[in-house]
């Protein structure tokens, strides 16, 4: 599959999904992570013994304190952008939930949809030095390292053949669930924007939204994994900020304030 139709078939079905709002949405969700975690389960396992457990960090102390800390830093930045969705989603909870129990589920969620992903990602660029295969992958782009990761496989035998570049699809497909959250947000979002915005559905604002990204990808195609890596750091520097804000707000302004749960309870909720 080309980078082109992977590209189009993402964006065409976290349109679909969203499009039909976040009961469709929630059923995706609950089910979705199940092929994706059986296909990093197997990467794993086929592809550890590729990984470099035993050569030291390279650097005196300060320059691998550096570097470990700009890693959190990069990896902080793709898990707190969550941050900024949460709201349009726990709007949907009960106002009785706890707030330590919200802060939980979704804190250990967080927690066991990167950690595990991550360390498979270190593995994988850890072999790159000593896998010929890794690094002629890793020039391509990181999405070729993955596919090396289960094509370049040693054992089992013969993994290497179909099995391997299928499992690879569905990989790739995983990054339909990170889209449907941003994409469905993006037309609340339009649509805060003002009274003529709100007048506009949502569906065709999420619409304007998967256009964008759509062209912007087909646009960088040959450079998606840089572009990302950068863009990404920056957003989560914007996204902290306004965390912080709100953080501080609550703990501070409505600590004895409180909010008015009930002041979405309108007629009219076609913003939602």
């Amino acid at each position: 599959m080309s980078i082109v139709v992977g590209i189009i078939v993402v964006a065409i079905i976290g349109w679909i999904i969203t499009t039909f709002g976040i009961s469709v949405f929630h059923a995706y969700s609950r089910y979705a992570f199940i092929p994706q975690l059986i296909t990093y389960s197997i990467l794993y396992g086929v592809s550890s013994q590729n990984y470099d457990l035993a050569t030291p960090s390279q650097g005196d102390s300060r320059t691998v304190v550096g570097s470990r800390i700009s890693f959190l830093s990069l990896t902080l930045a793709a898990a707190i952008t969550y941050g900024g969705s949460a709201a349009d989603y726990f709007v949907y909870y009960p106002p009785s939930t706890a707030p330590l129990a919200l802060f939980s589920v979704c804190l250990l969620s967080l927690l066991c949809s990167f950690t595990f992903p991550y360390c498979i990602g270190i593995g994988l660029a850890s072999g790159i030095p000593l896998v010929p295969a890794y690094s002629t992958a890793y020039e391509r782009s990181q999405g070729a390292l993955i596919v090396a990761g289960f094509t370049e496989a040693t054992s089992p035998a013969n993994f290497n053949t179909g099995c391997g570049k299928f499992l690879s699809v569905v990989a790739a497909l995983g990054l339909v669930a990170n889209l449907i959250l941003p994409t469905y947000s993006s037309g609340i979002d339009f649509q805060v924007l003002g009274r003529d915005f709100e007048k506009i559905p949502r569906v065709f604002w999420n619409g304007v939204g998967i256009v964008i990204y759509t062209v912007c990808a087909l646009a960088g195609r040959g450079h998606l994994a840089e572009i990302f890596t950068n863009f990404l750091a920056l957003m989560g520097y914007w996204v902290i900020i306004w965390m912080g804000i709100t953080i501080e707000e609550q703990l501070f302004f409505r600590s004895h304030l409180g909010f008015r749960m009930g002041i979405g309870k309108k007629e009219d909720r076609r913003g939602w």
